[in-house]
């Protein structure tokens, strides 16, 4: 039998193309991932090891804030110089490097920022005894050694167009200023691979700019041979202050090593997710494949029958075939996701993203899960065809009366597709209406509701269908009536090839309306709440400095001017976050809706409220709060106004007047800015020029304010549209297998039509007419269930996002509509151009 299942798939190699395909394509996006993120976790990994090699024990310090009460502050800003020379003087040590870092961007030759800002960093050039780094080999040039002075990475140094003795332009979290480029290294900095810059400053210049004099953010400690790391580390310990800890080279390499296979694995299962929907997908295109084949073997599977073959036997000649057909697709599939992955590895280098070197790494689990994945997937897809053909009783299929579905269980079918769907739907329904807790109960009930109605859609194929019939007739003659009666001559046939297309339709709806329903309500917010014409932000979501505040009131032009300043307070004992503001000014770039009182009252050293946080709190305008400052000082607020919340400024306000009293340096994320005539180039320029063209600074106008909370949204969209983009694919290819096997089977039927006058021209109409019909009923139902579940799962978000309203993007869901019309269009290339050159009289003959 296996013999016998090996010739079937020679004597079909055509017929199953489209089979191998479909596994070939989820395959390879499997094994493409398991590849390529073994390959850059090996490779970061290594990385890790190697930058820890001749570290015995690292020494780490936090930031000055602590995540807890207001006034909790650190005892030193790091590790102090005093710190360093007493474990310079333990037994073992060899030498301390005292490292200090803080943002860090320099300017291209058109004042533009290099790199992408989160990754962009400065730290302090720490040379030995012998006057180098070892953390930095020097290509030109050598470190910093006063003030005034940077040593730029390679590749920052290449964008830049910087040469060893030219200035740069540099900004930090004050001013930018210019130094002279003393060097140019390379480095194993994981940000600088990312895509980053890095700038060494002399040490003390460092210390100045990001902590203080004589203090370091971190420790590297090394060993003389022979000496115990964990001795050394057991010696350190008591010698750091409270905000430091400290681990020995290992432990930090194993962490980081930890870290960097958390951040691949949630690529890894976004990537894994899309490739198990377009299997998923393809088990249509399978199993539609292996049913036709088995429907046009009847006569031969009857003759194994007669001859002695078993019903187990001929299943297991089927899903021989299926297994060779799965073992065949996976090999080549793995062989492409290989390929996948150095592609993936090679994108990133062109995004800027430099992946440090090492080998390609092809695990076993890779391999496996490449072969295992194809090979089941297939033979579950043809396990319910071999399970019909080992039932066709051999008479009966001698004769040529093939196997039809009985009524009961055609009624048994029906039946159990509609408690699914109906259970899904309620599952759904439910979910809905429980709010943010109901999330997983919608993800159930689309599963059941998604396998409900593909159990269903042949079912609900003939009804559909049945309302474009008389249209394609009265605009298409006759070519559209037959088309119409032949894509619901087989409904399994036509369910199976439709199911491909409403499951990807299915979700690319569902994320377009979800995708477009948040991104306007985040525009709405935007517009509604904000009246100043710029926002001044600064890269990496820094801090801006209090000069840039400064310069900005100062700018010509500006009429109005308010930072978002963070602030802290304790209200009666429990934490509060507050904005501090400009009093007369916040009104005038922020609309905040007064309720009560009056927001004059922060001029005076009041406070405003929002107004859910006062109802909850029971607090009303004139209530004196107790409050505990941030730098611990304990004083009494009157409320002066309560106010509508809005997403822009914190529940409290406070003046910044009020807050630099107690905050030394102030925290400010953002400043508003309202203008003369409004936005305009000259006017932007102006606040541009204003701050010293700082190339970490950001000017935005109200559409990039927009573009900056919604742009995220449409990026988002566009890549789940390219993921999904194979599972399309697939669903396509199950439209030109569908045709194809139609054709194939109606030979002598095609041969009749042209025997009594259709032409070419319309039986190649009719194969088309009916690919399209088949594709925009598959488009319908996925254009249907993705918007109810975009409903859904709307429903469960839209507390969290002020203004939500659900949006039908009609215009994409019609080019939607238009591409399922075009895909059909394009599946029935091949088989219509086959059908119309059929020769008549050999076709007729054809049994």
């Amino acid at each position: 039998m296996f013999r016998t299942a090996l010739r079937t798939v020679l004597a079909h190699k055509a017929r199953l193309l489209m089979t191998v395909l479909a596994v070939m394509l989820g395959v390879a996006f499997v094994s493409g991932t398991l590849v390529f993120t073994d390959t850059l976790g090996n490779a970061f990994q290594n990385q890790s090891a190697k930058s820890y090699k001749d570290v015995a024990v690292g020494v780490t310090s936090y930031d000055h804030r602590d995540s807890g009460e207001a006034g909790a502050e650190k005892s030193t800003p790091g590790v102090s110089q005093e710190t360093v020379g007493k474990i310079e003087g333990l037994d073992g040590v060899t030498s301390v490097t005292g490292r200090v870092s803080g943002f860090a961007g320099v300017a291209d030759p058109d004042g533009k920022l290099i790199g992408n800002g989160w990754a962009n960093t400065g730290s302090n050039f720490a040379p030995g005894k012998d006057g180098k780094d070892a953390s930095y080999a020097f290509t030109e040039g050598s470190g910093p050694t006063k003030d005034g002075e940077i040593a730029l990475d390679k590749a920052t140094a290449t964008k830049g167009k910087y040469t060893v003795g030219e200035p740069v332009r540099v900004a930090t979290n004050g001013p930018v200023k210019e130094y002279t480029l003393t060097g140019v290294f390379t480095t194993d900095d994981g940000e600088v691979n990312a895509g980053g810059s890095l700038v060494l400053f002399d040490t003390a210049v460092a210390q100045k700019l990001y902590l203080e004099p004589g203090f370091y953010n971190d420790l590297t400690i090394t060993a003389a041979a022979g000496a115990s790391d964990s001795r050394i580390l057991d010696q350190v310990k008591p010698l750091l202050p409270e905000n430091a800890e400290a681990q020995t080279g290992k432990q930090l390499a194993s962490d980081q090593a930890a870290q960097i296979k958390t951040s691949l694995e949630s690529l890894n299962q976004m990537l894994l997710a899309f490739a198990a929907i377009a299997l998923f997908v393809g088990v249509f295109l399978i199993s539609n494949t292996f049913t036709m084949l088995v429907a046009q073997r009847t006569k031969e599977l009857a003759l194994l029958r007669a001859v002695g073959a078993t019903r187990r036997q001929v299943k297991r000649s089927v899903l021989a075939e299926a297994a060779v057909v799965g073992a065949i697709a996976s090999a080549i599939g793995f062989v492409l996701g290989i390929g996948l992955a150095v592609a993936l590895r090679s994108v990133m280098g062109m995004t800027g993203a430099r992946v440090p070197a090492g080998a390609l790494v092809i695990s076993p689990t890779a391999v496996g899960a490449a072969f295992g994945v194809g090979v089941l997937i297939t033979l579950f897809a043809a396990w319910l065809p071999a399970r019909r053909a080992a039932k066709i009783p051999p008479v009966a299929a001698m004769n040529s009366v093939h196997g039809v579905a009985t009524t009961k269980s055609l009624v048994v079918r029906n039946s159990i597709g509609g408690a699914l769907a109906l259970l899904g739907s309620a599952g759904i329904v439910a979910g809905a209406a429980a709010g943010s807790e109901g999330r997983m109960l919608i993800g159930a009930g689309a599963f059941l509701a998604m396998v409900g109605i593909i159990v269903l859609i042949p079912l609900l194929s003939r009804p559909v269908i049945a309302l474009v019939r008389p249209l394609l007739h009265r605009v298409f003659g006759v070519s559209g009536k037959l088309a119409g009666l032949n894509a619901v001559r087989n409904p399994r046939r036509t369910g199976a090839t439709a199911s491909a297309l409403a499951i990807g339709l299915t979700l690319v709806t569902g994320l377009t309306v979800l995708g477009v329903t948040i991104g306007q309500a985040v525009d709405k917010m935007t517009t509604d709440n904000i009246k100043a014409d710029y926002m001044v932000t600064m890269a990496a979501a820094g801090d801006l400095d209090q000069t840039a505040l400064t310069a900005l009131e100062k700018a010509p032009g500006v009429s109005a001017v308010s930072p978002q300043q963070s602030a802290t307070l304790e209200i009666k004992g429990e934490f509060r976050y507050a904005s501090a503001v400009t009093p007369g000014d916040i009104e005038k770039v922020i609309n905040i809706a007064s309720v009560s009182g009056s927001m004059d009252t922060l001029a005076q050293g009041g406070i405003a409220v929002a107004e859910d946080t006062a109802k909850s709190n029971g607090w009303k305008v004139g209530d004196t709060l107790p409050v505990t400052f941030s730098d611990k000082k304990k004083g009494e607020l009157k409320v002066g106004a309560t106010y509508k919340k809005t997403e822009f400024l914190s529940p409290v306000l406070m003046s910044t007047e009020l807050a630099a009293a107690h905050e030394p340096k102030p925290y400010i994320p953002e400043v508003w800015v309202k203008m003369d005539g409004g936005a305009s180039a000259a006017n932007e320029q102006a606040l541009v020029d204003s701050l010293g063209k700082n190339p970490a600074i950001t000017v935005m106008d109200q559409q990039d304010i927009r573009n900056e909370f919604g742009g995220m949204i449409n990026t988002l969209l566009n890549i789940m549209y390219g993921l999904l983009a194979m599972a399309l694919i697939i669903a396509i290819l199950g439209v030109v297998n569908t045709l194809a096997m139609s054709v194939f089977e109606r030979q002598q039927e095609i041969g009749m039509l042209r025997a009594i006058g259709l032409d070419r021209r319309k039986v190649k109409r009719m194969i088309r007419l009916e690919a399209v019909v088949i594709s925009l009923f598959g488009a319908v139902i996925g254009v249907g269930l993705g918007s109810f579940l975009a409903w859904a799962i709307g429903q469960t978000i839209k507390g969290e996002i002020p203004g939500y309203a659900l949006v039908i993007p009609w215009d994409r869901i019609g080019l939607f509509l238009v591409l399922a019309g075009l895909v059909g269009v394009l599946a029935a290339l091949w088989p219509a151009r086959s059908a119309a050159k059929l020769n008549m009289l050999t076709a007729i003959k054809t049994e």
